[in-house]
């Protein structure tokens, strides 16, 4: 029988600097979803294998985190020029294992550096306080690392996500068990190579591949300190309950149902290209994706000209694949429902193929318009190329659909009224809201996060919010002049 060559070796853990095989590990097919076709296997790992990754981050622990803080960013700055050095072999292996445009690719490793750059200035942003409370007394408040912490990556970001939390993480002094998505694992691999090429000491980083029995044992560990996770609201929920019930910090970011609210005064051209590139980038695979547009009174013109816009967009050449086959079958129920309950398809993306691979996994760009509160595709996370439309008289009535929903992400508004916006940005309930932009991602050092079933737990996972939940606060006070008189302070 024909042995099949994989596209890429074996994915394997990475623990204590060097690859690791998890023995007796079942393993999983790694498929691209530009062709269908297996370009790798990641092993099932068990719990006994994150014990063998916790002891070898706890082992590194406290030599790096009596680095100083200034000596740890050097790595970091190393690190990012080989980012920059291996920018497209990075994006090459996003579009591979998780099927975007090359130029969304790049777009995510471009963002991967931005995060490193930030986690460069900490030093500057964590120099502590210092006081003189009483006559001889001071005292100084200075934050310190966890510990191991963990990071639970989801797939549609491969190589950005892991640096929302592992450069901060890092440079604040923990070290870390990163969990990729078992969808895919290739990303997390070549960064751990990077940073070791920059100089991170061994045991600092460690991955280690599995499924939601992983996620578990990360959730269950006792020398784990910290969880954060990003995925789906229903796991989030889980993954959140079960890291505090162990007495853990956790921040977990789940899903979304992103509102772009459309006025008749914006911008026609602006508002139509933004919105096409809100609902259709990524494959729509994101969880500040805009899928829901509430258009506000007389918007027919806008509404014509965004299908104008996403009919530019095309599968296989600005247009990435979905993640899988059950993902492509599960977005284009989603579309044949909301037709059948009564919403008009303007532009229809089922059944795409693009020549050359036809087993890729590919929907195009979607345009349904006289959707209503009541249909599923307006109440639940589509994770696709799918803008569904929904039409009121006032904008008082969009606010009341945004803020009806459980999740609180994002919000948008387009028009050229100041205040009109504003309405907006006082009246939305959400973590982050876009005036006439459709994908309101804070750059830094404002950090990501929403509201509602968005997210669980306190502090953001990003940005200068991350300090909180990455370090914890040392408070000393000191008195060396017996001198000094003696009150109820000292």
């Amino acid at each position: 029988m024909e042995v099949q060559t994989l596209k890429y070796p074996a994915i394997r853990n990475y623990v204590g600097g060097s690859a690791a095989e998890p023995a007796g590990a079942a393993t999983m097919d790694v498929f691209s979803p530009l062709t269908g076709a297996v370009i790798s296997t990641v092993p099932l790992s068990s719990a006994a294998t994150l014990d063998a990754a916790v002891v070898a981050a706890k082992a590194a622990f406290p030599a790096w985190a009596a680095t100083p803080i200034k000596e740890r960013v050097q790595i970091f700055y190393r690190y990012k020029t080989l980012l920059e050095r291996d920018m497209k072999a990075l994006a090459d292996l996003v579009r591979e294992e998780n099927g975007k445009t090359f130029d969304e690719a790049r777009a995510e490793v471009e963002k991967a550096i931005e995060l490193t750059e930030f986690a460069c200035s900490m030093p500057q942003l964590i120099q502590g306080e210092f006081l003189e409370v009483s006559k001889g007394v001071e005292a100084r408040a200075e934050r310190k690392p966890l510990g191991v912490v963990a990071s639970i990556a989801p797939f549609n970001f491969p190589n950005m996500v892991p640096h929302w939390t592992i450069p901060n993480a890092l440079v604040l002094g923990n070290t870390m068990i990163l969990k990729p998505s078992e969808q895919v694992p290739l990303s997390a691999v070549r960064i751990a190579e990077l940073l070791k090429e920059a100089g991170l000491p061994d045991g600092v980083l460690n991955i280690v591949n599995g499924d939601k029995r992983i996620v578990e044992a990360i959730c269950d560990h006792p020398d784990i300190e910290a969880v954060s996770f990003v995925g789906s609201t229903k796991i989030a929920k889980v993954v959140y309950i079960r890291a505090t019930s162990n007495l853990k910090r956790c921040v977990a970011l789940g899903g979304a149902k992103n509102h772009l609210m459309v006025l008749p005064d914006a911008h026609p051209d602006m508002t139509a290209s933004n919105v096409a590139a809100s609902m259709s980038g990524c494959a729509g695979q994101r969880c500040m994706a805009g899928s829901t547009m509430v258009g506000v009174g007389a918007v027919d013109g806008i509404v014509a000209k965004i299908v104008e816009e996403a009919r530019k967009i095309v599968a296989g050449q600005n247009l990435g694949s979905v993640i899988s086959k059950e993902a492509k079958e599960r977005i284009e129920q989603h579309i044949t429902e909301a037709e059948a309950a009564g919403a008009k398809v303007l532009l229809d993306g089922r059944h795409a193929v693009v020549p050359g691979h036809e087993d890729g996994y590919y929907v195009g760009a979607t345009v349904i318009d006289f959707v209503t509160p009541d249909m599923r595709i307006a109440q639940e996370e589509v994770f696709g190329p799918v803008l569904a439309i929904m039409r009121t008289n006032t904008l008082d009535e969009a606010l009341a659909i945004e803020n009806a929903n459980p999740y609180g992400n994002a919000a948008a508004v387009f028009t050229s009224s100041g205040s009109s916006a504003r309405y907006v940005m006082d009246h939305a309930q959400a973590g982050m809201i876009g005036v006439n932009i459709g994908v309101p991602v804070p750059r830094e050092p404002f950090s990501f996060g929403g509201w509602g079933d968005s997210k669980f737990g306190a502090c953001d996972i990003t940005g200068k919010s991350s300090i909180e939940f990455w370090t914890q606060l040392k408070k000393t006070t000191t008195k060396w002049n017996p001198e000094s008189r003696v009150n109820w302070m000292s």
